[in-house]
């Protein structure tokens, strides 16, 4: 069968059931609701991120896809090339515009490159996506292209094609089977337990009432609450907020099994809330917001929050994103992800190499020295 390769501008010009039916393994960010809500409730325009999508179809059916953008900056990337770019700048080249594949925003780690799995050409329809890209990339001028988070089973694919690898370091947290939080903790170090413990006594000696909404059962009532708390954080921290009050309301609409609020109350006002999304394995923590410092209410909703809610919900893990080493003696481990990155300039390429093969050693130095703090208990420990 002929195979045809498009591009578009929009997600409202492919079908929904189409691209659902690609394999995102479940992957929330990856559905089609949440990538077309962020183009149309105004996440994306003036931020750098224009939608430029691959499609691979054969006889009118979607077989693969790509979410693929133009960025003039890196912000909301999470693979930080801000260095690759001045150093590119200042020898006479252009490093923006670029192409990506990623989901705004969003250092979740998950497949790139969607196929239809049962039509039985994986391989040859992920390497024709990604030759595809480079070929844009190349024909355009562009200095380069960065698959970023994306799924290890995808990597030879990348590397046959002649990307090179980046690693970076997330936080994620394992369920091991635990009947509630305090098995959990039982399988830490007497320090850490007391020091979670202590934490979490902390926000109920303030009186704080901690709610954790589903989908359906957010009105717009707490959105409205949440989001006066997302604001407040970026404009401290970043700038404009990058995601619209339109896109939060959407996703308990379109995604309600995937939206979780927290929402913590003091009295009768609310002080704080996290948001996150669910899959059938994996919670993601995302984003968090207050109006006034309480201690330890960030640790209470994001991450023991969340663990509690996996455990009860027997939830395989917590992906608490990137940056972080308080995490690790919250209970979460380090994780590397990684991107792919097509240089087209030769020399340019060269040097990225040099450096990411420097780079890389640094990072597994990095982890493996995490990995000896972890707050778990381990048989060199002995009894306490």
């Amino acid at each position: 069968m002929e195979i045809t390769i498009r591009q578009t501008r929009s997600l409202d010009q492919v079908d929904r059931v189409e691209w659902d039916r690609l394999g995102c393994n479940g992957n929330p960010f990856l559905r089609y609701d949440f990538l077309n809500g962020l183009e149309r409730f105004g996440c994306l325009a003036g931020h750098g991120w224009e939608p430029c999508h691959l499609l691979v179809s054969s006889a009118d059916k979607l077989l693969g896809a790509m979410p693929l953008y133009i960025r003039d900056n890196s912000h909301g990337e999470f693979v930080f090339d801000w260095a690759w770019a001045d150093a590119f700048e200042r020898a006479g080249g252009r490093y923006y515009p670029k192409l990506v594949s990623a989901i705004p925003f969003t250092p979740v780690c998950g497949p790139r490159i969607l196929i239809d799995r049962s039509a039985g050409r994986d391989r040859e329809i992920k390497s024709l996506i990604i030759r595809t890209v480079a070929e844009l990339a190349e024909r355009s001028r562009l200095s380069s292209f960065h698959c970023l988070f994306t799924e290890e089973d995808d990597l030879g694919i990348l590397t046959d094609n002649g990307l090179l690898l980046r690693h970076t370091c997330q936080f994620h947290w394992h369920n091991r089977g635990y009947a509630d939080f305090d098995d959990f903790l039982q399988g830490m170090t007497s320090k850490r337990r007391k020091q979670i413990r202590r934490e979490r006594r902390t926000v109920r000696d303030e009186n704080i009432d901690i709610a954790c909404l589903r989908g359906a059962d957010i009105t717009e009532e707490h959105w409205d609450v949440f989001y006066g708390f997302y604001c407040s954080t970026f404009y401290r921290r970043w700038g404009s907020p990058r995601l619209t009050l339109d896109f939060f309301h959407h996703l308990s609409t379109a995604m309600p099994d995937n939206t979780l609020l927290i929402l913590a109350k003091q009295g009768d006002e609310h002080v704080a809330g996290a948001f996150a999304m669910l899959s059938d394995t994996t919670l993601y923590g995302r984003h968090w917001g207050c109006d006034r410092y309480l201690s330890n209410l960030h640790f209470e909703l994001c991450y023991y929050q969340t663990i509690e809610y996996c455990i009860e919900n027997r939830l395989a893990s917590v992906d608490a994103g990137v940056q972080g080493e308080h995490k690790l003696y919250r209970g979460f481990e380090p994780f590397l992800a990684v991107s792919g990155h097509w240089i087209h300039h030769p020399g340019f390429r060269n040097a990225v190499d040099d450096y990411l093969e420097q780079e890389t050693a640094q990072m597994n130095a990095y982890v493996k020295t995490l990995e000896g703090h972890l707050p778990y208990k381990n048989e060199n420990q002995g009894s306490e």
